[in-house]
């Protein structure tokens, strides 16, 4: 068992939409505080071996990098810093004129544990703030 984040919520608007939402991540910090910004290392959209530079609050840079695209499903990316893999899942499923929004984080490695301790209920509100974000996003444009 390794310290693992989910947050699951329905938007109401179709998965294109969400998607198009999703895969815009540079404009996230736009649609949440969790985030103060988001810059592509390898060009603006996730494809698969594209680089992101995410800094956070009271987190240190990382830098995430695409590790599976399912085009217009999901993508997955991870963030490697001295004793933890972090793995990021971004998951769409339509359901019916909406969509199954998930976004999960679990981490592994020496210190994966001990980060939990120390900040698992931020990595929690965080990975909670980037869905509804996103959601809202999806909604309203």
């Amino acid at each position: 068992m390794v310290p693992a984040y989910a947050y699951s919520l329905t938007v109401d608007a179709p998965a294109p939409r969400v998607w198009q939402v999703l895969t815009e991540v540079e404009h996230w910090p736009e649609l949440t505080a969790s985030m103060t910004s988001v810059r592509g290392l390898d060009g603006p959209r996730p494809v698969l071996g594209a680089r992101f530079e995410v800094r956070q609050p009271r987190l240190r840079r990382a830098v995430w990098t695409v590790t599976r695209l399912d085009e217009g499903t999901a993508f997955d990316w991870e963030s490697r810093a001295p004793g933890v893999l972090s793995r990021g899942t971004h998951l769409l499923e339509p359901d019916g004129s909406a969509t199954r929004l998930t976004l999960a984080i679990d981490q592994t490695g020496i210190l994966a544990w001990p980060i939990a301790l120390l900040a698992g209920t931020m990595i929690r509100r965080y990975v909670a703030m980037e869905a509804r974000g996103i959601a809202a996003a999806s909604t309203r444009r």
